[in-house]
């Protein structure tokens, strides 16, 4: 099946840029926190840059056909050991992203009125990077590289799988988002959390982000 188009309930998220989930909703939602364990060093893992081993470029492998829009229920990433559940996640009174629950360690947050994943579209997800207790459900979301593989588990019993593009990371004062969040013709995934260096008063400068593709469907095991 393809998927419906989106319609007129879907709300960007405001800020400084019509669809600003980094550059003002996230860097509210997770520049606030440190790590203060061994685990952390000075920040968060990095992307290891702009430029993707050709061997492994997740842009060469093939689209798999758009589905009907379905909740997010669990986020897979083995290559980061990430199993976390969801939560639905809407906009504040100030037009911002919601944040998931502090308390909830293994939990990441969908943007519940963009796309669903697998969806034609671009679906939003977000995650802490840490918290008071050490590190977050997306601590190690810059070691991913071009190629590795993040499935989601969705409320239709379907595992959507995407095939990471590109990891990138952003300075939250000049976050792209016609970039990030465009649609682009085909079912994409964005992963975000906050990333680069963290200071008390400001907390992390910048934001990493996964772009991903839908490359496979299939029913959930039973």
């Amino acid at each position: 099946m393809t998927a419906r188009r989106r319609t007129s309930r879907r709300r960007p998220v405001r800020g400084a840029d019509p669809l600003v989930v980094g550059a003002t909703a996230v860097a509210l939602l997770f520049g606030t926190m440190l790590v203060r364990d061994g685990l952390s060093g000075a920040q968060p893992p990095l992307p290891a840059g702009a430029a993707a081993d050709p061997s492994h470029d997740g842009a060469s492998a093939p689209d798999s056909p758009t589905l009907d829009p379905s909740a997010p229920r669990r986020l897979r990433i083995p290559s980061i050991s990430v199993d976390a559940t969801f939560t639905d996640l809407g906009l504040d009174a100030k037009g911002a992203l919601e944040t998931p629950p502090a308390e909830r360690a293994n939990l990441v947050g969908w943007y519940r009125d963009g796309a669903a994943p697998g969806e034609d579209g671009t679906a939003v997800v977000v995650g802490h990077v840490d918290d008071k207790h050490g590190p977050g459900v997306l601590y190690r979301l810059g070691l991913l590289r071009p190629g590795l593989a993040v499935a989601v588990t969705r409320a239709d019993r379907k595992v959507v799988t995407f095939t990471i593009d590109q990891v990138r990371s952003y300075p939250k004062t000049a976050f792209p988002s016609d970039e990030v969040y465009a649609a682009t013709g085909r079912a994409e995934l964005r992963i975000i959390t906050c990333g680069g260096h963290y200071d008390h008063k400001n907390g992390y400068d910048s934001n990493t982000v996964v772009f991903a593709h839908l490359t496979s469907s299939s029913p959930a095991p039973a």
